[in-house]
This record gives structure tokens, sequence and C-alpha cells, in this order.
């Protein structure tokens, strides 16, 4: 349980955003988006203009012949998937570390099925199980570490396309980058697009949007990471 309660006298004037960066460890991180989850969609969507779904949404519309099943990991409040449904996307699952977050997102109404998962674990699911994975705002300083993009890319079937989104303070720091390249040399996926623009233009921050179209054959295991 968060340690204070969202709306107290002790939340920042500038609300969660401002500290969001500042985190180290993982219970850090999940005590934050669960007070957070009450005022997220404020802050980050409507206050700072998040960008990055809608981008996300777009850049897997456009990489895929037909919509089919999409995995919506660290699907938050449920941003992401409503970008994704307003594009076409309706086959949707979501999944996410924080229980307040995830009970936003049903709120939403896009998905099929919700599942609490903390993706440094593994997510717990078959290979193969998606047709299309998205990670929007996953990939980030005490979140998410960048080897885990093998469990999402492992979640879609072969040929299946994998759509990440992270801002340019992780990007920077070249350990995801270098993730991708081993990820390409290791033949598990392959990079078909980088695209640099808005994360949180509200925040005068910038982002990547990244495309992956997964390789090789589907095994029947469950996925570690």
């Amino acid at each position: 349980m968060p340690d204070h309660p969202v709306d107290g006298p002790d939340l920042p004037p500038e609300g969660l955003l401002g500290t969001a960066y500042d985190l180290e460890t993982g219970e850090e991180t999940l005590a934050h988006y669960q007070r957070w989850a009450a005022t997220y969609d404020q802050e980050v969507g409507v206050d700072n203009g998040y960008a990055q779904p809608a981008r996300c949404a777009a850049a897997l519309d456009e990489a895929t012949d037909r919509p089919g099943s999409v995995l919506d990991v660290g699907c938050g409040t449920g941003l992401s998937g409503i970008a994704l449904r307003d594009v076409g996307f309706t086959d949707l699952d979501g999944c996410d570390f924080s229980p307040p977050m995830l009970e936003r997102a049903a709120a939403t109404g896009v998905y099929r099925r919700l599942f609490e998962a903390d993706l440094n674990a593994g997510l717990g699911i078959q290979d193969g199980t998606y047709d299309h994975a998205v990670a929007v705002g996953v990939f980030s300083f005490a979140h998410i570490r960048p080897d885990a993009l093998r469990s999402v890319i492992r979640a879609v079937r072969p040929g299946g396309t994998v759509v990440v989104g992270l801002n340019d303070h992780f990007w920077d720091v070249g350990t995801f980058p270098a993730e991708l390249d081993a990820i390409g040399t290791d033949g598990l996926a392959s990079v078909v697009s980088r695209e640099h623009g808005e994360h949180l233009p509200g925040a005068d921050i910038m982002g990547w949007v990244v495309v992956l179209v997964r390789s090789g054959r589907a095994a029947a295991i469950r996925i570690d990471p």
C-alpha cells in the first residue's frame, strides 16, 4: 500500500511526474504508481499531453496488415489501450505491476483481460500467445530492465510486431539501444524502424518509438526474462 494518500497534503505541488525519474528500486516504483493511479491520466495525459500512446498505436497500425490480438505490456491506466482501440485494435489484453493502475485500466472497457505481471520476473504466459505487443513508457529507470524486452518479443508469434515507446532520458543511457543490437545479433527479432519525436511535450520530453518484428519459430514454453 502507498505510504500516503494520493491527494494528501504531502503530494508535491507539481504532481508525481517530477519524481518518477528519481526512482531507484522496484519497491519504490510500485509504491509510486500505486499512489499515482488516481491522478495519472490528468497529470500525464491531459496536463502534459502524453504523445507516446498515440504514436505507438499509429506505428503498430502502420506495421501490420491486420489488427490481431495485442498485449499491452505495462498498460497502466489504459491510455495506450484507448489509443490502440482508436486505430482499430479491439482484441486487447493488458498487464501491469500495479493493481490500482489495473483497476483504472479495467474502467476503460477496452481490454478483454487484465492481469498482474512483473516483467522483470517474466510474463508467465505461453510463447507466441499474441499476434502483437506494445510497451509504452515501460522501459525506464527503476522500471523494467532492457533485457526484459526479450519476454515481450517472445509473447508474440513469429512474424508478429512489437512496438516500444520510451523517453530520451532512458534511451540516452545506452543500455536499451545496446539490447536492441543484441536482440538482432541473437536472431530473436529485427528492428524495422526507430522514430524520434514527442514523448511528453508538456514537460518538454522527447522520446523514441521502436518497431520490431519477431523472427524464428514459436515454442510451447512459459516466458521468463
